[in-house]
């Protein structure tokens, strides 16, 4: 068992007008992801609800606040028991058998224009047997190939720019790994969360976007950036690209500054939980299905 407590504090000025904010912050709440506490408070305080999305199960939160200073701050701790498999024994799922569900993330997006990329990604994994492992080669081919640098890419940087430019952050790199799963016949799905075990030379704790991929029945997790161990992950919000899961969506003149993030991990074997490591197994926090 993995337990993470996490802080994000989010600060924002409002100009002479009320401003509209949508957050998607709460930690997800899966067959193996459990929430074990959790806190959102705003400053100056108010007035919100919580909305969840019936199928994948992302919680958005709604507020509308006048001009001046908005601080947000959420907390959680969450316990995460990883479904573990050997590689050998993860497939890949026939189209005929993918759930309704799943269907949406095999099909291009806006940042993740697997139509693109069909010639390419057939040349470089359509000979590979099938399965985790096949998976596993394009997440090492995106690492490979792109370089982790802060401040090359924006909000408009789609897979084909990354694949291009050989540059990005960890949204450029999940985009890029989507793109060519999908292009492949293979449901990937965008995700994003907090990282534990990042090392200190990459900077500050920041949210983190990963990839999740739909084989053997479940969402298995990869980090194309290499950053951290999939055991360090705490899921967010899930989508087809980064579009559909903004940590913060704001409406009205808004000025931001950089998120705060902290994040610790439980260290105590004699009660049944450990630090995250890397593993070669396929690891999971869903249960067999959808979710």
């Amino acid at each position: 068992m993995i337990q993470l407590s996490f802080t994000i504090t989010l600060n924002y000025t409002i100009a002479d007008y009320p401003a509209d904010f949508v957050f998607n912050i709460h930690a997800a709440r899966t067959p193996r992801q459990k929430v074990v506490s959790e806190r959102l408070t705003f400053d100056p305080a108010l007035t919100h609800g919580l909305q969840t999305d019936a199928v994948l199960g992302n919680q958005y939160t709604r507020v509308r606040t006048g001009p001046g200073p908005l601080s947000v701050r959420y907390e959680a701790t969450v316990d995460i028991d990883h479904h573990r498999e050997a590689p050998a024994g993860i497939p890949e799922v026939p189209i005929s058998n993918i759930p309704h569900d799943v269907l949406a993330f095999i099909y291009p997006s806006r940042y993740c224009q697997s139509d693109r990329l069909l010639k390419m990604a057939a040349r470089e994994f359509g000979h590979l047997p099938q399965g985790y492992s096949r998976v596993q080669a394009i997440r090492d081919w995106v690492m490979a190939r792109t370089l982790f640098a802060p401040g090359t890419s924006n909000t408009s940087t789609a897979a084909v720019d990354t694949l291009l430019d050989g540059v990005g952050v960890c949204r450029d790199f999940a985009h890029l790994m989507i793109a060519l799963c999908r292009a492949i016949n293979i449901p990937a799905r965008f995700v994003t969360g907090i990282d534990y075990g990042a090392a200190v030379e990459l900077g500050l704790p920041d949210f983190h976007a990963y990839v999740e991929v739909y084989l053997g029945g479940r969402w298995y997790a990869f980090d194309p950036t290499g950053i951290t161990a999939p055991m360090g992950l705490v899921r967010i919000g899930t989508g087809r690209d980064a579009a559909d899961v903004a940590f913060a969506t704001m409406f009205g003149a808004v000025r931001s500054n950089p998120p705060i993030i902290s994040i610790i991990a439980l260290d105590d074997p004699a009660n049944g939980y450990q630090l995250p490591v890397h593993t070669t197994d396929g690891v999971s926090t869903s249960g067999v299905g959808t979710v």
